[in-house]
């Protein structure tokens, strides 16, 4: 070595890097690691398959189903489901093309197993039957990497649908922004390359069986498509469209849910949003049997079954996804004043801007009225009610109306808005409603582009038959109508803790969370 390394080294080594200094640099290197991580959304955009919005289009046909879950006199729980009848039977008339998208297709369950549904083979059963007695149409099924816990387990729905012949398109969630930026970042760099396999030593989160440790560290992306709805034609040739909250899984086949089928070219627009997930995901053989059908429809099969009415008694509706549905609903919340009134039923409700535009509203003077899951129950497993709990201790204060829904083990799992407004100013008598339905939670995850979620906007005025239906879907929920308890007072359930108040808030702004 020469004389001038010899020196170098001996400098070196009097004098050495400080305790602190390496602390410091590693403080430095986390700081501009989270700073990266969390920009990245700003710098590069969502996918265009997120963000959608469709044109405000007339409709004519509608249904608004519901699957209810109530206490009666004798304690017991009572179920009443209209929701998968009405997919099944859209698959069992489907003449040329049934697209159906849902995130939750297995029959896993908890600790404690809801024992009302096997939905999950019904579904596959059902799609099965259609391919034997009509191998010509054209079907396509889109779900979530999570039926296979990410690629450690093997789903018999879905192999058994594949093995029918039936294309099952496994959603590229890669694509989507990361709403867990801190652990994605580093998951895409040193877990994503080693791909997974089935089986493994660990407990499989969701159900019976096993998976690898990949599969856990795949779960901490926090990420999914969260869509559930179905598009087919019906004898007539004609397509619809149905937009739901509920998923084909046997674990929450007694859950409350909520759905709306519709007809007309709204339908059309719902298809393109599926067909952009499928160019999104690498789905080109999929895709192509969508546009092979989807080519040869004429206007006539995405038209409204009749002319729509002038006057009164007239619908429209909007297909949007994902961060346009904040967009709208922070539209109707914000266009409230006094004798306004606005009623949600939310499972998961914790996005910032939303929560203080519901408290604005109730300043402003609206009524303003929100029926809330107590977040305590997720399939046998006990949560501590976050995030509604502490947001619901929020809204009281400010003097919304809160009730819990009253629930034995399901969940209130329906994501509804309901805004009605005097058009014109209050001293006018017509009234105009407003009516968001479909899988969005109200939270970061799904309406600021991380998750995948579609619903309608349905817009309707004070005469419409439909307006009155739905008003009164969510008024016997709030008053227990009937005898039957749907609801309870906010004070049975209630917790202003600053514990669970900071746990939801940094929960929600980070993204370590499940909502």
């Amino acid at each position: 070595m020469s004389n001038s390394g010899k020196q170098l080294l001996q400098t070196m080594q009097a004098r050495p890097l400080s305790v602190k200094k390496c602390w410091f640099f590693l403080f430095l290197f986390t700081v501009l690691w989270l700073l990266l991580t969390l920009t990245i959304s700003v710098i590069f955009p969502p996918p265009s398959a997120v963000a959608r919005d469709s044109d405000v289009v007339s409709v004519t046909q509608l249904d608004f189903l519901i699957d209810d879950s109530y206490i009666n006199v004798a304690g017991e729980r009572v179920l009443e489901q209209q929701i998968f009848d009405q997919v099944f039977d859209m698959i069992r008339n489907a003449q040329s093309l049934i697209v159906l998208d849902m995130f939750l297709f297995n029959d896993w369950q908890g600790p404690v197993r809801e024992t009302h549904r096997p939905l999950a083979v019904e579904l596959t059963n059902t799609l099965i039957a259609k391919r034997s007695s009509n191998p010509e149409t054209n079907i396509v099924v889109i779900t979530d990497p999570i039926n296979t816990v990410y690629g450690g387990k093997r789903s018999e729905h879905l192999d058994a649908l594949r093995a029918a012949n039936i294309p099952v398109v496994m959603t590229d969630l890669t694509q989507l922004q990361d709403s867990n930026p801190v652990w994605s970042s580093l998951w895409r760099w040193l877990v994503k390359p080693l791909g997974n396999g089935t089986g493994g030593s660990l407990p499989n989160p969701f159900g019976d069986g096993h998976v690898s440790l990949r599969s856990y560290l795949a779960l901490f992306n926090f990420k999914a498509n969260h869509r559930k709805l179905l598009i087919a034609d019906n004898a007539d040739g004609v397509l619809e469209g149905l937009v739901s909250s509920a998923n084909p899984h046997d674990g929450s086949s007694a859950h409350r849910n909520i759905a709306l089928k519709f007809s007309g070219p709204a339908v059309k627009d719902l298809l393109n949003s599926e067909r952009s997930l499928l160019e999104m995901s690498g789905a080109f053989e999929a895709l192509a049997l969508i546009d092979d059908r989807f080519e040869a429809l004429d206007d006539a099969q995405f038209a409204t079954i009749a002319p729509p009415p002038t006057g009164s008694d007239t619908a429209d509706i909007q297909i949007i996804s994902e961060s346009r549905i904040r967009d709208a609903v922070l539209t109707a919340i914000n266009a409230t004043g006094k004798s306004d009134r606005i009623d949600m039923v939310m499972f998961y409700l914790s996005h910032r801007q939303i929560v203080r535009a519901l408290v604005d509203a109730a300043k402003r003077g609206a009524t303003v009225r929100v029926i809330l899951d107590v977040n305590l129950d997720a399939f046998g497993r006990r949560k501590n009610g976050v995030p509604n709990r502490p947001v619901a201790a929020e809204l009281h204060a400010a003097g919304v109306n809160v009730r819990w829904c009253k629930t034995v083990g399901e969940q209130c799992h329906a994501k509804w808005l309901h805004t009605e407004t005097h058009a014109g100013g209050e001293t006018l008598g017509a009234r105009e409603h407003r009516f968001f339905i479909g899988s969005a939670n109200f939270t970061r995850r799904n309406l600021d582009d991380f998750n995948l979620e579609t619903d309608v906007l349905l817009l309707l005025d004070n005469e419409h038959p439909m307006t009155a239906r739905m008003i009164d879907f969510f008024e016997r929920q709030w008053e227990n109508r009937e005898r039957r308890e749907y609801s309870i007072d906010y004070g049975i359930h209630a917790d202003d803790s600053l514990w669970l108040r900071w746990q939801y808030r940094f929960m929600e702004a980070t993204g370590l969370s499940t909502f």
